[in-house]
């Protein structure tokens, strides 16, 4: 991405960080210059710009008045769960305040009646899981950084994950947001029950990235634990035999609770990180998990072993207990940390293509490897063809900065001409904005911008983030206040 620095705000941080320590308490205030390093960036770390100060509020009336300072001193404001995000969501364009909403982490409620739970925008993703689970329940949505993510991060990107395949992405799970609105205002969006009255705003502002204000409490829907599992681990010496077999599963009519596809780098990390049992010279394998009633799952666990090897797998192995099965998926979300094992940067991109599209475009994207020199992992949900490039770097060479850049166009584009799309739940942030042309007419982008416009007529809420214009400062640049 090649973009003009964005302009930032002249502010006297002594005197904003007095003003809102009278709000928060001064202890609730940073704003140190090397402390605002820390807030620079989210995961995608090619973007920095930190902000001027950060406040850390513990309730919705706080954020509130935050947010009003913020307009009558004219001020950007930003708000911050857990920092990991991979599209510079969060990221303090033009410096300003940045509302880290780490301390709002309680659980409110839990309604296992009505398997619904109240909780503040900064629990823990897993967190609520580890809460409901003596109760039968866990909340499906199961991003691959749960562990560190937030609900309310996970609302303002709609998060998605492995098992949303069969039960979909955050907006399937939240049925009510307590919302500061850009000018201070708290509204409630939805609530417990199904489906609200009258235009859906709930939907809206879940996946906005932030831009049309702030959750300070989501209501979110509790699933409960399938009665049985059976994970299968498929081994392919193919890309395209493996990308083949995930079309051909999901064309039989069977939705797996998750399908996911690693290919032989990611392998190779993960398993010299967890040593797992991975086989570090296949080309790729598929994890494919089945959940629900224990009735007929053996039977379908066979069908799908039939067609994977139909595909040319040339193993097919069957978790034997929940000890193994959960190695498993803990090797894999956590395959992208092990790739810190090879390369010393990486970034992660988020296209989706028709399934059928997967094997061309998995070639395309060890083109765009070979003409760029660059390594590219992949790992990714195969399932509903959200794929996930890894492109290893070193961010210390600008040449390597600039063509990362590059070759994440190239694959973006690819993933557009097909018929995909430029995020599957990663975000624009402002990592994409060069790409939305792509996909949306200049009216299109028009009418989204003045519902930017309705809510947010000041522009200080979360700027310079997904429409085209003005962005942050060049990749690997970092802004002093």
């Amino acid at each position: 991405m090649h973009g003009v620095a964005a302009e930032r705000v002249q502010m006297d941080v002594a005197k904003a960080a007095r003003d809102l320590g009278a709000i928060v308490g001064a202890k609730n205030v940073l704003s140190d210059r090397t402390a605002m390093m820390t807030y620079e960036c989210d995961g995608a770390s090619l973007y920095k710009s930190p902000p001027h100060v950060v406040v850390f509020p513990s309730s919705a009336e706080e954020v509130s008045e935050i947010v009003r300072y913020a307009n009558r001193e004219s001020l950007p404001f930003i708000a911050r769960g857990g920092g990991t995000g991979l599209s510079g969501g969060c990221l303090s364009s033009r410096g300003g305040i940045m509302i880290a909403l780490n301390r709002m982490d309680r659980i409110l409620d839990l309604d296992i009646a009505n398997q619904r739970a109240v909780v503040e925008p900064g629990v823990v993703n897993l967190w609520l899981t580890h809460a409901a689970t003596p109760h039968g329940y866990h909340y499906a949505p199961d991003p691959s950084s749960q562990k560190a993510c937030t609900i309310g991060g996970n609302v303002a990107e709609n998060s998605g994950g492995p098992h949303t395949l069969k039960y979909g992405v955050t907006v399937n799970h939240v049925t009510g947001v307590e919302f500061v609105m850009p000018d201070g205002e708290i509204v409630e969006l939805g609530g417990k029950a199904e489906d609200g009255v009258g235009y859906d705003l709930r939907g809206l502002v879940t996946g906005s990235e932030g831009t049309l204000g702030i959750a300070t409490k989501c209501v979110v829907k509790l699933t409960r634990n399938p009665q049985a599992f059976k994970t299968l681990l498929a081994v392919y010496e193919s890309v395209d035999n493996a990308s083949e077999a995930v079309s051909d599963i999901i064309g039989h009519g069977i939705i797996p609770a998750a399908l996911e596809m690693m290919d032989q780098l990611v392998i190779q990390a993960v398993e010299g990180a967890f040593h797992f049992g991975f086989p570090e010279d296949a080309a790729a394998v598929l994890i494919v998990e089945l959940d629900g009633i224990q009735a007929g799952m053996d039977r379908r666990a066979e069908e799908i072993e039939t067609i994977c090897r139909s595909h040319h797998a040339r193993e097919v192995r069957i978790a034997r207990d929940a000890e193994e099965r959960d190695a498993l998926w803990r090797s894999r979300k956590q395959a992208f940390g092990a790739l810190g094992r090879i390369g010393t940067s990486f970034l992660t991109q988020d296209g989706v293509v028709p399934r059928t599209r997967l094997p061309e475009l998995l070639r395309f994207v060890g083109e765009v490897s070979r003409k760029y020199g660059l390594r590219i992992a992949n790992v990714f949900h195969a399932g509903d063809g959200n794929i996930h490039p890894i492109i290893l770097f070193d961010e210390r060479d600008p040449k390597q900065c600039e063509d990362v850049l590059l070759a994440s166009g190239e694959i973006l584009a690819r993933c557009v001409e097909v018929g995909g799309t430029i995020t599957g739940e990663h975000g624009v942030g402002v990592e994409k904005i060069e790409f939305m042309p792509l996909m949306f007419t200049p009216a299109d982008l028009e009418f989204m911008q003045n519902i930017k416009a309705v809510f947010d007529p000041e522009g200080l809420c979360n700027p310079d983030k997904i429409f085209p214009g003005k962005v942050p400062s060049e990749p690997g640049a970092r802004t002093d206040a």
